[in-house]
């Protein structure tokens, strides 16, 4: 349905020469909801951007259910209005001076596309039907709340019947609560429809919970895609294991190759078996990541022993933040009481099932921002599980 081959955005002027996005290939099935996932400045927005017709790409084509719509090569360019795509911003753009129908209808009102004001009104109220705001219809736009009026601007970008919905950044705006029952409602009127959709994003929560494809970008470039367990539960790439907040990660030296592709590791913290670590060679320089709930706590015994450093709770659980050599680690407790104290020894194992091992980058994998120095949200247009597993013992 979407297929980019080859994309390339470049920014003239720019001390970095770096594009900003970056040679991308990409394909979307039809009916899939795939993320774009990554830090401000990744390129995300600005490649939604290109397949929208708001940016123009330097190289590469686009195509959109089966239609160049652009080739620089070629001359061949295709502006958003000639496209059959739905778009929701960051920002609302909701058109204080009009009702809620009103500003539903519009796309169908002006341009090429116009069709008769009671065609439009009958389309207006079947989009507005989609996303629960049928009985607001004669209501003044100004007068909703804030989840309300992303609503609307939702309803806005189905109300042409498009093939493809791209989605910026669209619950940023949003306190907690009403980003959740967004979020919710995107992923099922996106599935009831089957629309092809784009969703541009930083939340790993939300990526994770709508998609069926995460793609993770850096610099302009695809650095990983997956669907959302595999990239949650063992991404291939440090870069991806820290951006998805896997927040412990030690160094460590491949002592042994098992058949299976189990490996142990020599670390700081003491031996490491990893179930999940297949095509790595003995004396490979490693990092393994754990999740805090892929660490068992214990007062007693264990293979890592430690000295707890400060606690915090969470109402469900406490996070320890355990000193083991030259490591702080996360670790997250289920089920307990009575909270342990500073100072306290403790004694933590490694969950081999869990642990993530990737070879060591050799790359600062930590960096973020686009390489030409563009931000995403500076590009978008201003008007328009934690499982369960530890416990202690």
């Amino acid at each position: 349905m979407i297929k980019l081959t080859g994309l390339i955005k470049r920014y003239p002027g720019r001390t970095v020469t770096a594009n900003a996005v970056d040679g991308l290939d990409l394909e979307i099935p039809e009916g899939k909801l795939v993320s774009l996932l990554g830090p401000s400045g990744c390129g995300k927005t600005t490649t939604l951007r290109m397949i929208a017709g708001l940016e123009r790409n330097d190289g590469g084509t686009i195509e959109i259910d089966g239609t160049v719509v652009s080739d620089p090569a070629r001359r061949i360019f295709q502006g958003a209005d000639r496209r059959p795509i739905g778009i929701v911003f960051q920002s609302y753009a909701i058109w204080p001076h009009m009702t809620v129908e009103q500003n539903v209808m519009f796309p169908l009102r002006v341009g090429k596309g116009k069709v008769a004001r009671e065609v439009a009104r009958q389309r207006a109220r079947t989009a507005l039907d989609m996303v629960g705001l049928a009985d607001f219809a004669t209501r003044p736009a100004p007068d909703l709340s804030g989840g309300q009026q992303q609503r609307v601007a939702l309803a806005r970008a189905l109300v042409r019947q498009p093939k493809v919905l791209l989605l910026d950044e669209p619950l940023s705006n949003l306190d907690k609560g009403l980003r959740d029952r967004m979020r919710d409602e995107i992923r099922a009127v996106q599935q009831r429809l089957g629309i092809t959709t784009v969703f541009v994003t930083h939340d790993q929560d939300e990526a994770l919970a709508v998609s069926d494809d995460v793609i993770v970008m850096n610099h302009g470039r695809i650095v990983e895609r997956g669907m959302p367990q595999e990239i949650y539960t063992f991404p291939r790439e440090e870069f991806t294991a820290r951006f998805l907040g896997v927040s412990n990660s030690v160094d460590g030296v491949v002592a042994s190759v098992e058949e299976g592709g189990s490996v142990t590791v020599t670390t700081g913290s003491g031996p490491l078996t990893c179930v999940n670590a297949p095509q790595l060679r003995e004396g490979e320089a490693v990092s393994v990541f754990m999740r805090p709930e892929s660490l068992r706590l214990s007062r007693k015994d264990g293979p890592w022993k430690g000295t707890v450093e400060f606690s915090i709770y969470h109402g469900d659980c406490w996070d320890y933040h355990v000193r083991v050599g030259d490591d702080l680690l996360r670790v997250r407790v289920y089920r307990e009481k009575v909270g342990i104290a500073h100072g306290q020894s403790v004694f933590l194992s490694p969950d081999p099932e869990s642990a993530i091992v990737v070879p060591k980058s050799g790359a600062d994998a930590g960096a973020t921002g686009d390489a030409a120095g563009v931000d995403d949200a500076a590009a978008a247009p201003t008007a328009a599980k934690s499982a369960t597993v530890s416990g202690s013992r």
